[in-house]
């Protein structure tokens, strides 16, 4: 049984990144967890149409996945912003990937909030949603630490994992976007990750495995 996002504090060494405006925290996995592998599992969640979408939607493809909300106020839509223009850069190349925003915040983030928020980023990030036992189960599947924290003013804000999580096409995880990488190392694990087994013009990035089903192509950054 994968640990509860509560164990995972506990247990791996997170890195807590205070955000500016909410005074959120968000929590930066370390890549010692990451490497383990052992990270994906079933889920039943829903994307912005409605239509229920499950592990077997991702399967395929190589997929990238991110967990947040819409009210974070600084790293989620940093990281958005970078893989944006990551995916931008690559061109018809994202279209390998499945690229998903995971919202941790179902009482607040409705699909049309979550279409709205999307909308300025790009628009093959993809959202999912889900009542609050379902992002339950899919975080705790994917190994995401989030807990939801009163604010002053009587609101709340998310503490939360801040790594992009990247997967292949059978779905086990072969890599990881750190809080704060720039463009330039996004966009090389993301067309290393989208191109297997290629060296793609401009160079790529080391991703975790060694037997050709992800491409290697310079120094892991």
């Amino acid at each position: 049984m994968a640990p509860s996002p509560l164990a995972l504090i506990a247990s791996v060494a997170l890195v807590a990144v205070i955000a500016t405006g909410t005074g959120a925290i968000v929590l930066q996995q370390g890549s010692r967890f990451s490497h383990s592998r052992k990270v994906g599992g079933p889920f039943t969640m829903a994307d912005l149409d409605g239509r229920p979408v499950t592990q077997a939607d991702l399967s395929g493809k190589p997929s990238v996945l991110f967990f947040g909300f819409t009210h974070c106020p600084d790293v989620c839509p940093t990281t958005l912003a970078t893989l944006a223009s990551a995916l931008g850069r690559m061109g018809r190349d994202a279209d390998r990937l499945n690229v998903v925003f995971v919202t941790l915040d179902p009482e607040r983030d409705t699909p049309d909030t979550l279409r709205a928020y999307l909308a300025s980023f790009d628009p093959r990030i993809r959202g999912f949603v889900g009542t609050p036992q379902q992002v339950a189960r899919m975080a705790d599947a994917y190994h995401v630490a989030y807990k939801r924290v009163p604010t002053k003013d009587g609101d709340y804000t998310m503490e939360h994992s801040a790594t992009v999580a990247l997967f292949d096409r059978t779905g086990r995880m072969v890599g990881e976007i750190g809080y704060g990488e720039d463009e330039a190392n996004t966009f090389a694990k993301l067309i290393t990750l989208a191109l297997p087994g290629q060296c793609p013009p401009g160079g790529g990035a080391n991703l975790w495995t060694t037997d050709g089903s992800t491409g290697n192509c310079g120094p892991r950054s």
